[in-house]
């Protein structure tokens, strides 16, 4: 089994190929990056797959980033990620003997879909509007997956995560998600001993979150048991307030100040569950809490940042 990873340099990128490097079942990892594929030439992706002969590929690329990039980048997030859909899909289509494993993001669901969010609730409603340029860039991804699997023949999973965060996220002030920017942020105010630590919004949404290997343990499972089930949630199952996590970081960073909101700051999606029940009935579950997550990724962050 030989496995083509796009993307590979990403923070799920580099943690499936670790993963995938020290399985029994994939005999061949190959790390593809901006320097060997340009994903945004349908014929660089086709000079790539003949290249590498793969069985599977996995869509690690996109554009991301927290809630005020993707306000205020719209276009840059809308644009980018539709030209990595468009490329990779029309490129694969001509090999229909290689499978495809396209993660998508949470946010492809409607802003008022009722919680936990099961798979068939996708396209039913309003986007949560932040977000909603990259949205539809996945949301084509997967509509492209879909209907490509049935007129070609390739095997397309269409892997919806919930929030993840690990090592090799993207750590900023303003760019990141959730974890990542929370955990620069207060990291750097236990540094400057800052009294007081500003939050975004109120506090109250809740968040599921999931650490990254978990994922890239779930992606594994699926290439061997190559399910014929085109659109799946994985996520941890659980929840946590904005303001919880906040506290629960405070403690793994060793942070001393006040939580305090910044009600100046959006919220976003008030609450945004993930029903994980069919990767759970296909025999996956996720192994990592939340605190132990936290910890392993602030060890990172401390070593690397």
């Amino acid at each position: 089994m030989k496995v083509l990873i796009f993307g590979s340099r990403g923070l799920v990128g580099r943690s499936l190929s670790k993963t995938l490097n020290n399985s029994d079942f994939v005999t061949e990892v190959i790390q593809s990056t901006r320097e060997d594929t340009n994903l945004e030439d349908k014929n660089s992706i086709i000079n790539s797959i003949n290249k590498n002969e793969p069985d599977y590929v996995v869509n690690c690329a996109a554009k991301v980033g927290g809630i005020y990039a993707n306000n205020k980048y719209r276009v840059d997030f809308l644009m980018n990620n539709l030209k990595i859909n468009l490329n990779l899909f029309d490129a694969v289509k001509e090999f229909n003997n290689v499978g495809v494993i396209n993660l998508g993001s949470s946010c492809i669901y409607p802003l008022d879909a009722k919680n936990p969010i099961k798979e068939e609730y996708f396209m039913s409603g309003k986007l949560e509007p932040t977000n909603s340029p990259y949205a539809i860039g996945k949301i084509v991804g997967i509509e492209l997956g879909k209907e490509i699997s049935k007129q070609f023949g390739n095997n397309v999973i269409n892997l919806m995560p919930t929030n993840l965060y690990g090592p090799f996220d993207n750590f900023s002030e303003m760019d990141s998600h959730v974890i990542p920017g929370m955990m620069y942020k207060m990291h750097k105010a236990k540094v400057n001993n800052s009294k007081i630590f500003k939050i975004w919004g109120t506090g109250k949404p809740l968040r599921e979150f999931m650490y990254v290997d978990d994922l890239s343990n779930c992606i594994e499972f699926l290439i061997m048991k190559k399910p014929n089930i085109d659109l799946i949630n994985v996520g941890s199952g659980k929840e946590i307030s904005i303001y919880d996590l906040a506290i629960l970081m405070k403690e793994v960073v060793g942070y001393t100040g006040e939580i305090k909101t910044d009600l100046n700051m959006p919220d976003g999606n008030p609450r945004k569950l993930l029903d994980s029940t069919i990767i759970n009935k296909l025999g996956w579950t996720h192994s990592t809490n939340l605190k132990d997550g936290l910890i392993k990724t602030y060890d990172w962050f401390l070593k690397n940042i």
